[in-house]
């Protein structure tokens, strides 16, 4: 039940339709006994520096989810970053301080981190592709850069935003072996797309799924549903993988840290959740 007392986080960006976080937080506060809930909000990207900024003024707001197609402006909108939101170049959640100020932060890359760990797949010394390098392929770099890999290839459609990352991952880890401009999966020991490419049927593959190993563990960050067209090709190959919703599980409960919230851990979540697909 929604109170005066009722403490806001806002969900921005746009379309809004396939937001997953509403029925995943709201109904774990909802069993928890915690006063607060988290409203969709759409807002194209001409209007969200505004709508943000307004957003903040408001008495009883204590945060932000952020998403497409938002993430790398909030970077500039914040008073403070943490040091994965500046690897990264992107924020998705923002903190409203006690003096007003703002603290941006990235979790996708700790989520989905935390949840290929959880899963077995041994990150210190190994060598890794990222296909698709736009805010959440840039978290997970600078996650799996922080976790201990050897060497990482980063590909994009649009070089530049390869190039970036690259040479923000070069300036933070000297040591880390980086590439660009290869999205041949084969001798990888994790393999990430992190693009919308091959969610459905038919649909163009991120990347040639014959060159990959049955050894290589796979990793997808589509939301819209679980078993992706891309997922289903790697589960063909006999390769392990991890679904887009549970680097969302995953990256929840340092979420909730970070708001002031009691925390969860991603097994209790997704027994209260009410997704569908």
């Amino acid at each position: 039940m929604i109170r005066g007392t009722t403490t806001l986080i806002a969900h921005i960006g746009y379309p809004t339709e396939a937001f997953k976080a509403p029925m995943i937080y709201n109904p774990y506060f909802e069993q928890a006994g915690i006063d607060a809930v988290v409203v969709p909000m759409g807002v194209r990207a001409e209007d969200y520096p505004q709508v943000l900024a307004g957003l903040f003024k408001l008495t009883n707001i204590r945060g932000a989810l952020i998403t497409m197609p938002h993430k790398v402006t909030t970077l500039e909108l914040m008073d403070e970053v943490s040091p994965t939101a500046k690897i990264a170049g992107a924020c998705n959640a923002v903190l409203r301080r006690p003096d007003g100020s703002l603290l941006g932060d990235m979790f996708d890359g700790a989520g989905f981190v935390r949840g290929i760990q959880r899963k077995g797949c041994q990150l210190t010394g190994a060598r890794v592709l990222v296909v698709g390098c736009g805010g959440v392929g840039c978290a997970i770099a600078a996650s799996l850069a922080a976790a201990g890999i050897a060497a990482i290839e980063l590909f994009d459609a649009h070089a530049v935003s390869a190039d970036g990352l690259a040479e923000r991952l070069r300036r933070h880890y000297p040591a880390l072996e980086v590439g660009t401009g290869s999205k041949d999966p084969a001798g990888y020991d994790l393999v990430v797309n992190a693009t919308p490419m091959g969610m459905d049927e038919g649909d163009a593959l991120p990347m040639d799924v014959s060159r990959i190993a049955p050894s290589t563990f796979v990793g997808e960050v589509v939301m819209k549903q679980e078993m992706t067209a891309f997922l289903r090709a790697v589960q063909a190959r006999g390769c392990r993988f991890q679904v887009g919703t549970d680097m969302l599980f995953e990256q929840i409960p340092a979420y909730l840290e970070f708001f002031g919230f009691p925390t969860a851990t991603p097994e209790h979540l997704r027994s209260v959740a009410k997704l569908s697909y």
